[in-house]
């Protein structure tokens, strides 16, 4: 097994992205880890280097390149190079906390799409609140910013397939993010999708959901289009953000007295913030290309490098790609 790591990609590159790599090593020391970037700054960090090749590069994409010229013009930049080594058989999937819109097209030019999806979904993996276990698939949160209700329906069957394989959800429910939850709701978009997934027999859809109950555990994978997914998943973000430091304020302001009280609780606070981090679940996927292409956030640190490295090794160990690839390109 082999992970292809653009290790100059993101805020704090290569420092957080290397040691997210030690740590993951010592869970899965088969791992075999190719290293793309400067190597003089990566084996500063490398504090295991069995089973760790690094691959010189100066070039590397940055946060403000425009996604598609960038991977065109910078052939030798470490995420291009990274990309390249999955397409050529060298590795079995790539992952970068870099440039996002630069990641999905070194997918989808360089990896390339499976056979008979229309568009690739970047799907994350989301927490259930309170007292469910677990979290939904939540896919297109931004690859895409138009769809058509054919993409919805195949991003149903893609959800489907890693919360089984991925997650293992025996039956997941699938539900259609829409602004009410009666069968006739939504725009022309939504009404079609519905009639789609309602008729799909390799899914379980359980009909339309509302942003306000996603957190719930209303599904186990949420489907919509691009455009709408990227906003919910940024007011989710924002909302915990600002909770959390609404918080901390009212605790500090509170005195002696609140300040007391949330050293009482501090283990419960710890475990609420935890509960909240959706990085806890591995990184964003890229879903509907030949291989495991993840997006880690550009402010990653190591631990949510482990994580994501942990999520790579359960796809490739279940064989998703694979399944999805039978299934697809057996369509006529």
């Amino acid at each position: 097994m082999k992970i292809a790591v653009d290790a100059m990609g993101g805020d704090h590159a290569p420092q957080a992205i290397v040691e997210g790599v030690m740590l993951a090593k010592k869970e899965h020391p088969e791992i075999e880890f190719l290293l793309y970037g400067k190597e003089d700054e990566i084996k500063k960090y490398v504090t295991d280097a069995t089973n760790v090749k690094i691959i010189h590069t100066d070039e590397k994409i940055n946060g403000e390149d425009e996604p598609v010229k960038a991977i065109r013009r910078k052939k030798t930049a470490s995420m291009v190079l990274a990309a390249q080594a999955v397409k050529n058989g060298e590795a079995d999937a790539i992952f970068s906390a870099g440039n996002t819109g630069a990641l999905l097209a070194a997918g989808l030019f360089i990896i390339g799409r499976i056979k008979n999806i229309e568009r690739p979904g970047l799907m994350t993996t989301m927490p259930f609140v309170g007292s469910n276990e677990g979290g939904f698939d939540f896919i297109d949160m931004g690859a895409n910013a138009e769809n058509k209700p054919e993409h919805l329906l195949q991003y149903g069957v893609l959800g489907s397939y890693y919360a089984r394989n991925v997650r293992k959800v025996a039956k997941p429910r699938v539900g259609l993010l829409n602004n009410g939850t009666e069968d006739g709701k939504g725009n022309e978009l939504t009404k079609a999708a519905y009639k789609l997934l309602a008729e799909e027999p390799s899914i379980h859809f359980v009909g339309n959901v509302e942003a306000r109950d996603l957190l719930s555990g209303v599904a186990d994978v949420v489907v919509t289009d691009g455009f709408t997914g990227n906003a919910v998943l940024k007011s989710i973000e924002g909302t915990a953000m600002e909770l959390m430091k609404l918080l901390k304020s009212s605790i500090l302001d509170a005195g002696i007295k609140g300040k007391f009280g949330a050293l009482m609780l501090k283990d419960a606070l710890k475990s609420m913030k935890t509960e909240l981090d959706y990085s806890t679940h591995g990184g964003a996927v890229l879903f509907g290309v030949k291989a495991p292409v993840i997006k880690t956030h550009g402010s990653t640190g190591p631990e949510a490098v482990n994580y994501t490295i942990q999520q790579i090794y359960t796809m490739l160990e279940s064989h998703v790609i694979e399944e999805l690839v039978e299934h697809f390109e057996t369509q006529a």
